[in-house]
C-alpha cells in the first residue's frame, strides 16, 4: 500500500483592511499580524486598503467553514490590534470605477480623531476606501457611487460632529 502525503503550501491572498486610514498605521498593522500565528504580511497597498498575506487556509481556519473565513480572519486581527484593524471581504466593483471623493475636515489632532472620522465614513455601505489626516486636513473615500455620495459622507461626518471646512 503506498501512502501519498500532500503537503499543502501557504497560498497568497489580498485581503482589504480597515483601520489603514493613513500611511503611518502600516507599522502598527505588521506588528499586529506579528501576533497570529501561521499568518504572514507580504505587502500592503494603502492607496487601496489592500494587503497581501500567505497563510494555509487549512491551517489558519482549520474548523471554519468556508463561508465563515473573512469573518474569522476578521477577529483575528482585531483581537491582535486591540480592535483598530480588520479584514472585509473584497469589493464587488473594480478600482477605476469608484469615485474619489474628498472632504476638507478641521479639528482633528491626533491619530485617535483620524481613526474616529475614518471609522465614521468607513461604515458607510458604499465606502470601499477612506483615509483621514489630521495634518492635512481633510478625509477622502473612495466610493461606489451607485450606493452613495459625497453628500451623504459629509451628512454622516455633520452627524458626528465633524467640522466641515469649505474648499
Amino acid at each position: 500500500m503506498i501512502t501519498l502525503l500532500l503537503l499543502l503550501a501557504p497560498e497568497t491572498f489580498t485581503h482589504r483592511v480597515t483601520g489603514l486610514f493613513s500611511a503611518a498605521r502600516e507599522a502598527d498593522l505588521r506588528e499586529a499580524v506579528k501576533r497570529i500565528p501561521e499568518l504572514e504580511l507580504l505587502s500592503i497597498e494603502f492607496d487601496r486598503g489592500e494587503a497581501k498575506f500567505k497563510y494555509d487556509p487549512a491551517i489558519f481556519f482549520k474548523g471554519v467553514k468556508e463561508k465563515d473565513y473573512v469573518e474569522r480572519f476578521n477577529n483575528l486581527l482585531r483581537q491582535a490590534s486591540s480592535h483598530t484593524f480588520g479584514i472585509r471581504a473584497m469589493g464587488d466593483v473594480s478600482w477605476d470605477k469608484l469615485t474619489l471623493v474628498e472632504i476638507p475636515v478641521a479639528g482633528l489632532d491626533c491619530r485617535a480623531c483620524e481613526l474616529s472620522v475614518y471609522e465614521i465614513l468607513y461604515r458607510i455601505d458604499g465606502v470601499e476606501q477612506a483615509t483621514a489626516s489630521f495634518k492635512e486636513g481633510r478625509v477622502t473615500a473612495r466610493v461606489d457611487a451607485s450606493k452613495t455620495s459625497r453628500d451623504a459622507l459629509k451628512d454622516a461626518l455633520k452627524k458626528r460632529n465633524v467640522t466641515l471646512r469649505a474648499p
